[in-house]
């Protein structure tokens, strides 16, 4: 695997209004070397580091455009630096607003980024649970910061939620992207207190975790995950237990959708240690619902109904919860016992659950009824009733219909696909109709 593209650079130089070749052209004037665009390209696509003074005539070129003094760091090519799980908080901050930059700019090096795996994709979590700990956050920037900023930051997060559970994650990621970019970017660089600073970082990492969520349900799996771990270095820096543990949790379910099930005990297992007792009983109740689907995956099946068990003991207070945790509604683990008993092959058990978790389903979001009732016509049309289960199948489309979530398609790409096996004329409408509808223009 390739190095991570040097965002840094990319993001400076189009804060800079320098082009590929005005930058080596400029390195050429000040040294003996001959680079030309392709060489910055390099540069930025594979994190090249040129040889000799070359970084630091970067620098010197950069500095004197942008006005204030930059550092190999700050470009992105000090030695030994790459690795998100172990960088001091500044350097942290300047990468994910790179981030934010390049992708709200349509960059096509933020488009070539990588998934993270092994040591590389648990490192982030490993640095949240343990320390050293962020011991004073405060910082000294040209704009004032307090609580009427990180308040409407709170109230954007909370409206872009909103958004998505209506309409999908797609329309959702660019608005939250260039939120992020203009208004919370400069906000991070002002000035503020210790303790002004950790509500900030709450409520930023918030957004960032949305943007990871939204890119996820836009396909966008690598860049989902890098928002992801830069949300999560705000929650370290933040000192919330409970929010750095719900974004372990997502990355706990960006791995399950990738199938890599034991990544998925990994980041759950850290994550209920991590927060050190402080999760909310919903996140509790859904970190233990995915360790249940990824033993099930793994064919153990007395360790899944171990937690899924423990699962069921737990009561969820909505008026307790975090706002993040309002996905886990009434009948959600219902919901998850009836997905894993059907993949166990205990169909009729998994009826009664996937029946009851649509009972439970009136005030809840629409994006989770569809799951639920997505979830119900697999099971009875495992069991063989393609009339039924087309039935439910159709009730999925009424209420996907004009969203635009690739999860939400991979529902009913997967409920079609179970049933094209089925000869009755109800299973060939339904999926006449939801080939339409997946080949809508979005």
């Amino acid at each position: 695997m390739g190095a991570e593209p040097n965002l840094l650079l990319d993001a400076l130089l189009d804060e800079a209004g320098i082009s590929h070749a005005g930058l080596a052209s400029r390195v050429n004037l000040r040294g003996t070397s001959r680079y030309d665009h392709a060489s910055v390209r390099r540069w930025i696509c594979d994190s090249a580091v040129p040889r000799g003074e070359v970084p630091n005539l970067i620098c010197a070129v950069l500095s004197e455009r942008l006005g204030r003094a930059l550092t190999l760091s700050d470009i992105g090519m000090a030695r030994g630096e790459d690795d998100l799980s172990d960088m001091p908080l500044p350097a942290a901050l300047d990468r994910a607003a790179a981030l934010w930059r390049g992708d709200h700019k349509g960059s096509e090096f933020v488009a070539g980024t990588r998934l993270l795996r092994g040591s590389a994709a648990t490192g982030p979590a490993f640095a949240w649970e343990n320390p050293p700990e962020d011991l004073d956050v405060s910082h000294r920037g040209q704009r004032a910061v307090g609580r009427t900023e990180v308040d409407q930051l709170r109230q954007a997060r909370a409206r872009y939620e909103l958004m998505y559970r209506r309409v999908g994650g797609q329309p959702v990621r660019p608005r939250v992207v260039a939120f992020l970019n203009h208004h919370a970017a400069p906000l991070l660089r002002g000035t503020y207190s210790d303790e002004v600073g950790r509500e900030l970082f709450r409520a930023v990492g918030g957004l960032v975790a949305l943007s990871g969520i939204s890119a996820y349900d836009s396909d966008l799996q690598p860049l989902a995950q890098r928002y992801l771990v830069h949300a999560l270095r705000m929650a370290k820096a933040s000192g919330h237990r409970e929010f750095g543990g719900y974004v372990v949790a997502l990355l706990a379910n960006q791995a399950m959708y990738q199938g890599n099930h034991r990544l998925v005990l990994q980041y759950a297992q850290t994550a209920l240690r991590g927060a050190q007792g402080h999760l909310s009983p919903a996140l509790v109740v859904d970190l233990n619902t995915l360790q249940a689907k990824a033993y099930a995956r793994l064919g153990d099946p007395r360790s899944c109904h171990r937690h899924m068990t423990e699962a069921e003991r737990i009561t969820i207070r909505p008026e307790n919860e975090p706002p993040e945790t309002g996905y886990v509604q009434p009948g959600l683990v219902a919901t998850q016992a009836a997905d894993i008993l059907r993949r166990l092959g205990d169909l009729t058990a998994a009826q009664t659950y996937a029946e009851e978790s649509v009972r439970a389903s009136d005030g809840t979001h629409l994006r989770g009824k569809a799951h639920r009732l997505a979830t119900l016509a697999q099971v009875i049309g495992q069991r063989g009733d393609a009339e039924h289960a087309a039935a439910v199948g159709h009730q999925v489309l009424d209420i996907t219909e004009g969203m635009e979530s690739g999860r939400l398609d991979d529902r009913v790409r997967d409920l079609a696909q179970d049933l094209r096996g089925q000869g009755t004329a109800a299973a060939r409408e339904f999926r006449e109709r939801a080939a339409d509808q997946l080949r809508a223009p979005r």
